[in-house]
């Protein structure tokens, strides 16, 4: 590799050659010139010497695959970096291992005002039975502390945490369990604002360091009122725009009465008042708002919780539209979903479907649909913004969604296959720390879903994790690498690069060069994932193994 100046130069040319560059602009691609913040062109081996006497850099792939980087349309930075940072409690097997984790980080972090932890998960415990508040409050020392499950939907507190909660959640009224509901969100906010902001700033710096090594170029914040805070938002936008890294595109979780109050969002920074709003909770902590019971509560028809209804919904997505901003909820039962396809059509009528779909109003996690939905999503241009870690991680027919649904029902969640045949935008992201940051995992998962009729190909895959997530930002010209695009991108070290689509049974490859198509890595089960060498944003080199 030759470098002719600084790494801080303004208007750099960068050749990078010998290698496999993923573009639509030409399947046999080797090469790549970006000049500044944008990519100049691509073409074959024998075209790039043209270049190279007056590019600043020539970096020698050394047959390494070039691709857009990686957006990661569903995260949570902060929590996400507080599970690098902090209390990960993550594969705990049950409440004695949580207790001993406790203990150990309260001892190796004295100075943190509120221990947190996250990643609990009684699903497959022995006795599932989480520690009670006596056991966390002595294995914390008597400090404040919070826990939140996998889901983050309910969590754990200790007493002196509950002594900072203010309003009608206070010490005396919560129950000695995992807290759920407006209960969690009141304990969830006491636990963030006691966050340092030194505390805050080192976790954000782990997550957005984690997520460039990784081949992430843009993150979607899912900010709000009962999530993180405006100043955990804005603290998050203004390192993401100080230092080199990954893009931080940010999500604002509240529900708006007027276009007035909606194009305050923008004053935040953020690109929309979409992300975490919440219209139910989750399947795990069975808050997740369904039509039918849940299948693991005997003695009562438990149906989850319902946050918005299709008044409110409607309310919402008619002010942001009249603002010209984004609207977005948080939808994952089926009746939750149907609440916010009835409030969007409200709006549609109201407004004109036009408008409505102009905006591409987002739904994140969108798991359990139905077909009518599926259909209502496609007419009224909606963006599925979805995770297909939560089926690796939950579905089959011995996981948590079959546990807590019936195998019969669980078979029909994230049905990425049918959201694609109807014509449904997708964005591909990971709601870290609820899953990790692992975009190739993620496209493996989509690709392996365990329903397999559910499952998409590689290709389909890799650009609902790419440019998936910049179509949903409504920046159809980004997330590929074509002439004019986004000087974005990743280097991997990968094996033989192939066209891997699903059947019924299992996937299929093929590397036969005359399909026209772009290869990508082939993601076996199990098999080893792409390396990331080296990532790229906006011209500027963010992480650097070559």
């Amino acid at each position: 590799m030759t470098d002719r100046t600084s790494p801080g130069a303004a208007r750099r040319t960068v050749l990078l050659r010998n290698g496999a560059v993923h573009t639509p602009a030409d399947p046999f691609a080797t090469a790549m010139v970006t000049e500044g913040d944008t990519v100049a062109w691509v073409g074959s081996e024998g075209a790039a010497d043209s270049f190279a006497a007056s590019a600043d850099e020539t970096v020698d792939l050394d047959g390494a695959l070039v691709t857009p980087a990686f957006t990661d349309a569903h995260v949570h930075t902060t929590a996400a970096g507080l599970t690098l940072t902090g209390l990960d409690l993550a594969g705990t097997r049950d409440a004695a291992e949580v207790l001993e984790r406790v203990r150990r980080h309260a001892a190796a972090r004295p100075g943190d005002a509120v221990l947190l932890g996250h990643g609990w998960d009684d699903t497959h415990w022995p006795d599932r039975r989480p520690p009670g508040r006596a056991e966390l409050d002595a294995a914390a020392g008597g400090r404040p502390l919070y826990l939140s499950r996998v889901d983050v939907h309910s969590a754990l507190a200790g007493t002196a945490l509950l002594g900072l909660v203010r309003g009608p959640f206070a010490r005396h009224g919560l129950p000695d369990g995992p807290l759920t509901g407006e209960a969690h969100h009141a304990v969830r906010r006491a636990a963030l604002a006691a966050v340092t902001p030194a505390q805050r700033a080192e976790a954000q710096r782990a997550a957005l360091d984690r997520a460039a090594a990784l081949g992430i170029g843009s993150l979607h914040e899912c900010a709000g009122p009962d999530i993180s805070g405006e100043d955990d938002l804005t603290a998050l936008l203004a390192l993401a725009a100080a230092r080199p890294g990954p893009r931080v595109f940010g999500y604002w979780g509240q529900a708006f009465t007027s276009a007035k109050e909606a194009e305050a969002v923008l004053d935040l920074g953020a690109a929309g008042a979409a992300g975490d709003l919440f219209v139910d909770g989750s399947l795990g902590s069975r808050t997740a708002r369904l039509r039918e019971p849940y299948a693991d509560v005997h003695g009562a028809a438990h149906t989850g919780d319902a946050y918005l209804d299709a008044e409110a919904v409607a309310a919402h997505v008619t002010a942001c539209t009249e603002a010209g901003v984004q609207a977005g909820f948080h939808a994952i039962g089926d009746a939750a979903i149907g609440t916010v396809t009835e409030g969007v059509r409200a709006a549609a009528r109201a407004l004109g479907i036009a408008r409505v779909r102009a905006l591409r109003h987002r739904v994140e996690h969108a798991e359990m649909l139905t077909p009518a939905a599926i259909a209502e999503f496609a007419a009224l241009g909606l963006t599925a913004s979805v995770q297909p870690a939560f089926d690796a991680a939950w579905g089959g027919a011995d996981g948590m969604y079959a546990g807590r649904l019936g195998t019969a029902r669980a078979g029909t969640l994230n049905p990425f296959a049918a959201l694609l045949r109807a014509g449904v935008p997708l964005a591909f992201g990971s709601d870290a720390p609820v899953t990790p940051l692992d975009p190739w995992g993620g496209v493996r998962a989509a690709a392996f879903h365990r329903t397999p009729g559910h499952r998409i190909s590689v290709r389909a895959a890799f650009t609902a994790h790419t440019r998936g997530g910049w179509r949903a930002l409504g920046r159809d010209g980004a997330g590929v690498l074509v002439p004019g695009a986004p000087a974005d991108y990743a280097v991997w070290r990968t094996g033989e690069l192939v066209v891997q689509a699903p059947d019924d049974r299992i996937a299929r490859w093929s590397t036969d060069p005359r399909s026209g198509t772009p290869g990508l890595p082939g993601l076996a089960p199990g098999g080893p994932l792409p390396h990331c060498l080296r990532t790229v944003v906006a011209g500027r080199t963010v992480h650097d193994a070559l």
